[in-house]
């Protein structure tokens, strides 16, 4: 560990990576804070569903442009940016918590602007990362990443646990709105890693989301998985989430179970990403849909009551599945596409991946109404593994392998 974490004696990369590594931390409160507060303000699922789209739709809509700027500008400076509104947005609804004003308006009308403000980091983000280490170095900086999110998955759901169901939802909001702020100075001493194109280099705006388009439609391996995911997200991510602390309350007697499972996950995340620093399988992409086919049983065991002792491993080896999944893709990413098209390709992947998930938290409400919410939880989890299975038909996908250091295909 001490030989990959060299990784951060390069100035900008280390950064980089304590400014994403505080404000991880503060995002895995708030995605379960999120939930158990609106659970607890309007005991309504359907609710649930409506306040975590309200970030989602913005932020889709406003991806491919946050891409654009990020490919334009200096990524540190439009992740500054973001960074700074995001902490006043955050701030504001801690306000409102803590006066007792506020309202599931309030909530939507935040959280749309916070993922406005989202769009624009998360391309600039990973475009960024290959611009601050050499290319022999790339896998251990991405596997370096995954480590501190997944960290922030395992510590997040456990805090924002203890903060909602103890001192209260607004100091779940306040921690976020700070992590954004030490976010932000960290990114004012990342300097000269990019060089954006000049103004007279510069295409009109759909000429360049069409080179980014481009990028991901010449290249079968992503852009099926893209689709796959724009498929499994909704299915089996979106119901968990909006239906989780419901079925842990009327389940297992208590909202905490759903905490301690999404903190596992967040366990096995961790464990996933240092296995991320060593482990370089020749097909990373196969490799990578072949950890991850443990999700949708995980799902199952919880949706049906499965005892703890039980689902906790599940919920381990699903998130070490997604860790070295989020390792192989980012890296393959970074390794076959042109840096300087790597945000808008970036913003494409993100927008096409998450295109239905609003989707699946705005239905799983009312499909759990119609039926039950184990018939959304299993059902969704048998879709999600027939549409995985679909992931590894190109040739493409199963036949990849990493790219030389310095290469782009």
């Amino acid at each position: 560990m001490r030989e990959r974490l060299r990784v951060l004696r390069h100035h900008n990369f280390r950064n980089l990576w304590l400014a994403q590594s505080t404000n991880a931390l503060g995002d895995g409160v708030v995605t379960v804070a999120l939930a158990l507060f609106v659970t607890d303000l309007t005991d309504n699922p359907t609710e649930v569903g409506i306040v975590l789209g309200a970030q989602l739709f913005p932020m889709l809509a406003f991806l491919l442009i946050g891409g654009v700027w990020a490919d334009r500008l200096p990524r540190a400076r439009v992740m500054l940016t973001a960074d700074i509104a995001r902490a006043a947005l955050h701030g504001l609804l801690a306000v409102l918590i803590f006066s007792d004003t506020v309202e599931i308006w309030h909530l939507v009308v935040i959280e749309a602007c916070f993922g406005t403000s989202a769009a624009f980091a998360i391309p600039a983000y990973f475009g960024l990362v290959p611009r601050t280490v050499p290319d022999e170095e790339l896998q251990e900086a991405q596997a370096l990443s995954s480590f501190t999110f997944n960290f922030a998955e395992l510590t997040g759901p456990a805090i924002a646990t203890a903060l909602v169901l103890g001192l209260g939802a607004g100091w779940a909001f306040l921690l976020d709105a700070g992590t954004f702020v030490v976010s932000a100075l960290l990114l004012t001493r990342v300097r000269g890693s990019d060089t954006p194109p000049a103004p007279s280099e510069r295409r009109t705006l759909l000429g360049e989301l069409g080179e980014g388009f481009r990028e991901v439609r010449s290249r079968p391996w992503m852009w099926v998985t893209v689709a796959v995911f724009a498929l499994a997200v909704p299915l089996g991510y979106a119901p968990l989430y909006v239906l989780g602390p419901t079925l842990a309350e009327e389940t297992y007697n208590s909202a905490a179970v759903f905490g301690v499972v999404t903190a596992a996950y967040g366990a096995g995340a961790l464990i996933g990403a240092v296995i991320g620093f060593r482990w370089r399988p020749t097909r990373p992409m196969l490799a990578a849909f072949a950890v991850i086919s443990v999700w949708p049983v995980m799902i199952v065991a919880f949706a049906v009551g499965a005892p703890v002792v039980v689902v906790v491993p599940l919920a381990v080896a699903t998130g070490m599945g997604f860790a070295l999944f989020d390792v192989f893709w980012d890296t393959t990413m970074a390794e076959q596409i042109p840096p300087d098209r790597l945000s808008r390709a970036s913003a494409w992947e993100w927008m096409g991946s998450l295109l239905l998930l609003p989707v699946g938290y705005l239905a799983a409400g009312p499909l759990a109404d119609a039926t039950s919410i184990e018939t959304v939880l299993v059902g969704g989890a048998i879709l999600t593994a027939a549409v995985l299975s679909l992931g590894v038909l190109p040739r493409a996908t199963r036949t990849l392998r990493r790219a030389e250091h310095g290469t782009h295909v």
